[in-house]
Order: structure tokens, then sequence, then C-alpha cells
């Protein structure tokens, strides 16, 4: 069953995939005697399915689901790598950026009438200046573009992860899964922010209320400055 957006936001930025990722940091002895290979194996594949999949979905809010899968995949594999805080820091970083997804998404879905299919959007950049400024930042950090929030963990995770020695072939399939990361978050930002026009009002009452703008600026703020202060 579909949760409304900011329960979304909870549920997976802060609730679920918090309490995993910090129950197997908690429990890391246990992995490091026989799991951390099989681990490694399992979040490679992770990634890389939920990226596939993502890329060929049009339903707003699974693409975003399915990017915290490909996320949480990124975590457990660091975690597979023994890189405990920084795994830490990117499960952080990550609940920023992505609660702030769910709420951008939560915005636009109410002012197109309750539709979550993205080809239902189009030309939201002029309907939606705020929201959709708010929105590519977070998809820019969930890409890992330098100097977001995102880019400070994903690249330690890749740069720790190039200095181990599992061989090149899992650090091909990481790349390739970066690269499905941003090939998916592109497409978000075509269908949402083209100029196609798809009966979309030409101004927005709800960047008119500021009980739902108001929270989103302030979690993009603290997504772009949250990076190099974590650190």
């Amino acid at each position: 069953m579909a949760a409304p957006t900011p329960v979304s936001a909870l549920v997976h930025s802060s609730t679920l995939v918090t309490a995993g990722v910090y129950l197997l940091i908690r429990f890391s002895f246990l992995l490091e005697i026989r799991c951390l290979y099989t681990l490694t194996i399992i979040s490679l594949i992770t990634i890389f399915i939920s990226g596939i999949v993502a890329i060929y979905e049009f339903d707003l809010k699974k693409v975003i689901a399915l990017s915290t899968l490909s996320q949480l995949g990124i975590i457990m594999f660091a975690i597979s790598l023994t890189l405990y805080n920084v795994a830490f820091f990117h499960l952080l970083s990550h609940a920023l950026f992505k609660a702030l997804l769910f709420l951008c998404a939560g915005i636009l879905i109410h002012g197109v009438g309750g539709s979550q299919d993205i080809r239902h959007f189009g030309g939201l950049a002029k309907s939606y200046p705020v929201v959709a400024s708010c929105l590519n930042l977070a998809n820019f950090s969930l890409c890992g573009i330098p100097f977001l929030a995102g880019f400070y963990s994903k690249d330690m995770i890749v740069e720790l992860a190039c200095q181990n020695s599992y061989g090149v072939f899992i650090i091909i399939i990481i790349f390739v899964c970066l690269a499905l990361t941003v090939m998916y978050s592109l497409r978000l930002v075509f269908f949402r922010f083209s100029n196609l026009k798809n009966g979309v009002p030409l101004q927005s009452l709800c960047e008119q209320d500021k009980t739902l703008v108001g929270p989103v600026v302030i979690l993009t703020l603290i997504s772009l400055l949250s990076g190099p202060s974590l650190i």
C-alpha cells in the first residue's frame, strides 16, 4: 500500500533504512567472521537491479523509493569493506536529501491533482520555481555532484573501494551502478522540467503556502551544508 508522501519521507530516510544499517554497524563483529564478501556481492546486485528498474519506472514515488534501495546498497557496500564510519556518514547525508526529494515530490503530486505518473508532468520549472530548484539540488546531491552533501560521502566510499583488494571487476561494477544513478536522476529531471506542457497549471498555489515550501527550503539549505559539517 502506498503511503502518503510525508510518511514516505520518514520511512525511507529516518526509520527503516536507519534502523537496519545501524544494527548492522553495531553487530559488525559478527559480519567480519564470514559474511563480508557475501555482503559485497549482494549489495552490488541490489544497486544494479534497483538502478535498472528505476530507469524503466514511471511512478514518481517508486523511482525515489528505488533510489533509496540503491543508496542502501551503497551503504551496505561500504559496510562490507569495513568502512563503518563512512557508511554511517552516508546514511546521515542520504537521509537529508532523500527526505527533501520526497517532500518536493509530495508538493508536485499535490499540485498536478494527485497523479504520480511522471508522464503527466512537464514544464514544472515555470510553475514551481522554488520547488524545482530544491528538487534539482536534491537530485544533484543524489548523483554525487561535487560540493553537495552526497558528494562527500559517495566519493569517500568510491575512493576507499578503489584501494581495496577485491579486484578490478568489483570497481567496474560499482562505477556502472553509480552511472545508473545519474541516468534515472536525469530522466526524472527531463520528465518533470522539460518544456512539454501536459495539463499543468501555469501558476501554482502550492508555492504560496509557506507551510509547504518553508520546510523544503530549510531542508535544502541543510542538505547543501551538511556534507562538510558532518565530516
